[in-house]
């Protein structure tokens, strides 16, 4: 036993057992609700759902238990949200890609990732990005999930004469906001697993409204579902043949995972006291593997981008700090591979909650983005706007970098921009006008 707890960095001296296990009790609960979520966002490209719940848990297992003994650090990761957007909303639904060639993009970033990883170069990339960008880029895609949170449960439509109108209130978009409300009162409270509950008590309250379908022969406990209808399906076409299109969802799913997998370490770290005074976060560059290997494996599966996951903060803060947190979270998603019929049957509605709540605490960051000088200000507002304007986190983010370099440029202060952003700035023109020169 002492070995085991060893493999996990658990020193008895420093740590306890009972805390530790809460922790990852706690973390799971807080994170659980992309169980329900992700199999409903990525189900909208025609993906199997039941083979989609069982990938999304063999991914968050997989990359957490390589957090738990790889890394020995207290995070959890699974399928991120705004990854699982981009995915079934940007990749497949508006640019045309089928799910096999965006589960391609995904590997294909996965393994980007493990080299740069290795090779310690994420830093000069991430550093090439502007931190104002940074932040807006995480405001807009809390804005952008949000919209599909409202729109999924009915709150919003569309409407002819204005685009978008406030939706008829039914029992539909009624229990949407119920959840919405309840979650934002259960989060306020502090309580733990706040947005599993909500999800739960929705789906339970929309039984009798008949929002809430219970399939026949419905039984709470199951065999897990294949995931052969979706596994080991990649599509490589796009990426072989060159797509400049194709090319730059490879650029922007990396430079999503970055920021969000940096974000999480480094803003939980330093919560949890484990950042050094230089700043270098012990473990960060194996933590960083394991989301690589995440990412990569999850895509062989038949998921989505895999990420760490900013809910592990909740764990940490119940004083989680070892691989065993880690470890008894992914024990905790092997548990819930044997409940895929209670999560399936969970209506888009009742997830309402968790897509609008987490958009909220992804939008934090905008009290950081400085707003006083406008040729940073402008590219940030551009980011944000267009993600759920144009229901596209890449477009946001190339119009985003694209505007700022011009903007920057134009404005006498193009020493401020990095050879990076200049270099990216001409691939997304080229992005632009290769339609034009094509025809």
């Amino acid at each position: 036993m002492n070995f085991f707890l060893k493999l996990l960095g658990f020193d008895p001296k420093k740590h306890s057992v009972r805390t530790e296990l809460l922790a990852g009790l706690t973390t799971f609960l807080t994170m659980s609700y992309i169980l329900a979520v992700n199999p409903l966002i990525l189900g909208e490209t025609g993906m199997d759902k039941a083979a989609l719940f069982s990938a999304t848990v063999i991914a968050a297992i997989l990359a957490t238990l390589v957090m738990a003994f790889y890394a020995k650090l207290p995070f959890a990761l699974a399928s991120g949200m705004g990854l699982n957007a981009f995915f079934a909303y940007t990749l497949v639904l508006i640019m045309g890609f089928t799910w096999q060639q965006a589960l391609a993009a995904v590997f294909v970033e996965g393994v980007v990732f493990i080299l740069l990883t290795i090779f310690k170069v994420r830093e000069a990339i991430v550093n090439a990005i502007p931190i104002n960008l940074r932040y807006a880029i995480s405001v807009g895609i809390g804005l952008f999930i949000a919209f599909i949170g409202l729109k999924n449960g009915g709150i919003i439509v569309a409407n002819n004469a204005t685009l978008l109108s406030l939706g008829p209130w039914n029992a539909t978009s009624l229990l949407a906001m119920a959840g919405i409300l309840i979650g934002g009162i259960l989060l306020a409270l502090k309580v733990r697993g706040a947005l599993f509950f909500t999800i739960i008590l929705m789906t339970l309250i929309g039984i009798p409204l008949g929002v809430t379908q219970i399939p026949e022969n419905f039984s709470l406990v199951s065999l897990p579902s294949s995931i052969e209808p979706i596994a080991l399906k990649l599509d490589f076409s796009a990426f072989l043949s060159g797509d400049i299109n194709y090319l730059v969802v490879v650029f922007t799913l990396l430079f999503m995972d970055l920021f969000d997998t940096l974000g999480t370490l480094i803003g939980a770290a330093t919560g949890a006291g484990m950042m050094k005074k230089d700043g270098k976060i012990p473990g960060i560059n194996k933590a960083l593997m394991a989301d690589a290997v995440g990412t990569t494996v999850g895509a062989l599966c038949g998921t989505s981008t895999v990420t760490t996951y900013v809910e592990s903060t909740a764990g940490i803060a119940d004083g989680g700090r070892t691989g065993v947190t880690s470890f008894s979270v992914a024990m905790l998603f092997l548990i819930a591979l044997f409940f895929s019929p209670l999560f399936l049957m969970i209506p888009a509605a009742a997830t309402t909650c968790a897509l609008v709540l987490v958009g909220v605490m992804m939008i934090k960051p905008i009290v950081n983005i400085e707003m006083n000088d406008f040729t940073e200000a402008v590219p940030c507002f551009i980011t944000m706007l267009m993600m759920p304007f144009t229901y596209s986190i890449s477009e946001g983010i190339v119009l985003g970098l694209l505007s700022y370099v011009l903007i920057k440029l134009f404005s006498g202060r193009g020493r401020q921009v990095s050879v990076v952003m200049y270099i990216l700035a001409l691939f997304f023109i080229f992005k632009y006008i290769a339609p034009f020169i094509n025809a």
